[in-house]
């Protein structure tokens, strides 16, 4: 199976439904249009089908290797990454005084999804720089940021991100790695940090650890935690490589389910040197800038390792010849018809598509906000980032989840060829199971949504975003072909409400409740969002078929989101009940009855 880039998909949510044209007049967008942005993901397009997506089969089947600290990648990586960097690829969207091209962040997502579906395990080096490049960037000195940036914008040198230990995953507070101050400004830097993302590798002549550790003498828990930058490879004053930082070394790798060609590392620190990042004690508010990138980007991940398995398994639909037509044989001149022809096989291709599609289009929707966060406007602006508050844990969550439920569409399709490894439909379903775990699990992504972003500033954002859907609504409810799309945004919002009215209503008063209604909650959120996306897609492509388009593009997309209205998004009900039962017949079970 050949990956091939949905090039057309995402430029239509760009360019016809987002609009990117009408914002030009925003920081970053002045040289930014639709012609451009096209040429873009052209290029970007060639570069995933013929460099990376040829390498997605070998990382898993390889892996990396461990020899005495270091680590090589699998066959044709590090060439296939050297090629990345010189055709500019990892400067996409990083800023100019760096090197950068300085495209805005909605660009930069549309060609990640065709690198994440090309290689998940592959974009991950890129993705984990570009994560320590806006942390150090919004948290590092101006010293720091000369030493480091240049060579990280174009990924000449990656970076990585270092926050779990053994004894700790999502419970920062007990990290153990301590920082010894040295006196003239460094930090002797020691403990172990596990399932390090790219901490080493063959690539690059450099890596940029940004390490969490307590001060000796911090307070305990979260709020004495500080952040460190610690380079494999000292930096000299003058930019050039000096001598490797020796306390700070790979231990091993992980030997894991899937993502076979991204070396996920323990990472051992005995006195390795490291510059404090920002103020002591306020590691992890420089970490969440890191933390925030990796949850979208891990959403983009599981979204488009679906999209690529669906691609597989559109492909073997066709080809597979078995049984024959309800309705009668459909190819008669062969010994049977392609499964394409049976109702229950066509329900998992179609709920695939219409999850994929819709999931591509939140995910350039939420980055349009991350570019909107820096509008002239500041009203605008600080809705943009009262929305990625809130949007970032749903996004994270929400698509992980319907990229393996994808995942698993697909092997089914593929029927007992999936589950071999002559077809691609393991890997996929391998390689997508962990990112409903890494950047803090779903579970946890919806305990934040309910806990943290729902009541933040009186609620402030989801009270914009149910306004926004209502002047959506308002201005596209009326009798017409478009209004059953709008209709079940409607159905969903109105839900949408229901739960949280309830979450103001019992999760204040017993806290248990809000957990054990966080995940139904988070789900009602994730199928009002598509929903919202399936109007704007079904009003964008209606009015084409209005002008007379004979595109079977529209058409298509029309068909995909009315499965989506009539099949998915009833969902949204058993959610909401499920969602009012409460905590009750959770937390009565005495745990030794489990």
């Amino acid at each position: 199976m050949a990956y091939k880039a949905p090039v057309r998909d995402l430029t239509f949510v760009l360019n016809e439904v987002l609009e990117i044209d009408r914002y030009a007049n925003q920081p970053g967008f002045a040289d930014v249009s639709s012609d451009l942005v096209g040429q873009i993901l052209e290029e970007g397009a060639k570069f995933a089908e013929e460099v990376i997506a040829p390498l997605n089969r070998i990382g898993d089947q390889e892996g990396c290797k461990w020899v005495d600290g270091k680590v090589t990648g699998p066959t044709g990586w590090k060439e296939a990454y050297k090629a990345m960097v010189e055709a500019g690829w990892p400067a996409l969207s990083a800023l100019p005084e760096h090197g950068g091209q300085g495209m805005p962040a909605v660009v930069a997502m549309a060609f990640g999804q065709m690198t994440a579906a090309a290689s998940a395990a592959f974009s991950m080096y890129p993705g984990l720089t570009a994560g320590a490049y806006r942390g150090l960037n919004a948290n590092g000195s101006d010293e720091q940021k000369a030493m480091y940036l240049p060579k990280m914008a174009t990924g000449e040198w990656g970076g990585t991100m270092n926050l779990t230990e053994p004894q700790c995953g999502t419970d920062l507070g007990l990290i153990r790695t301590k920082a010894v101050p040295n006196g003239d400004g460094s930090y002797n830097i020691t403990g172990q940090k596990i399932w390090i993302s790219s901490g080493e590798h063959d690539f690059t002549d450099n890596i940029i650890h940004l390490v969490l550790a307590r001060i000796e003498g911090a307070p305990e828990g979260i709020k004495g935690i500080s952040l460190f930058v610690v380079p494999k490879v000292f930096v000299n004053e003058d930019g050039s490589l000096g001598e490797r930082n020796a306390g700070a070394a790979c231990g091993g790798l992980e030997h894991k389910m899937g993502i076979h060609g991204n070396a996920t590392c323990v990472m051992d620190y005995d006195n390795a040197r490291g510059w404090l990042v920002g103020t002591e004690n306020k590691g992890m508010a420089a970490m969440f800038v890191m933390m925030n990138e990796a949850r979208l980007g891990t959403g983009l991940q599981g979204l488009s390792i679906g999209a690529a398995a669906y691609q597989a398994a559109v492909e073997f639909a066709h080809d597979r010849l078995q049984g024959r037509s309800l309705t009668g044989p459909k190819s008669p001149e062969l010994p049977a018809d392609s499964i394409m022809v049976h109702p229950d096989v066509r329900r998992m291709l179609l709920e695939a598509k219409a999850f994929v599609e819709g999931g591509q289009a939140f995910i350039l929707w939420t980055a349009l906000q991350a570019d909107l966060q820096h509008s002239n406007d500041e009203a605008e602006a600080q809705k943009a980032r009262d929305y990625m508050g809130l949007i970032t844990p749903v996004v994270k969550a929400y698509l992980t989840d319907k990229g393996f439920h994808v995942a698993s569409l697909a092997m089914q399709v593929h029927g007992g060829s999936g589950y071999t490894e002559h077809f691609p439909a393991s890997q996929y379903l391998r390689d997508a199971r962990i990112t409903m775990i890494y950047e803090g699990t779903n579970g946890v992504q919806a305990l934040d949504l309910v806990g943290r972003k729902l009541p933040a500033n009186g609620g402030r954002a989801i009270m914009s975003w149910f306004a926004d859907i209502d002047a959506f609504v308002s201005e596209n409810g009326a009798e017409g072909p478009i209004k059953p799309y709008v209709d079940g945004l409607v159905d969903a919002k109105k839900k949408l409400q229901e739960g949280t009215m309830w979450l103001m209503q019992n999760g204040m008063q017993n806290p248990d409740n809000a957990g054990a209604a966080s995940t139904d909650y988070l789900h009602i959120f994730g199928l009002t969002a598509l929903a919202y996306m399936w109007a704007q897609m079904a009003k964008a492509a209606q009015a084409q078929v209005d002008a007379g388009s004979t595109d079977p593009f529209y058409a298509n997309k029309l068909m995909t989101g009315r499965y989506f209205v009539e099949r998915i998004l009833p969902d949204t009900g058993a959610h909401l009940a499920k969602l009012k039962t409460g905590a009750d017949v959770l937390m009565a079970m005495p745990a030794e009855a489990f």
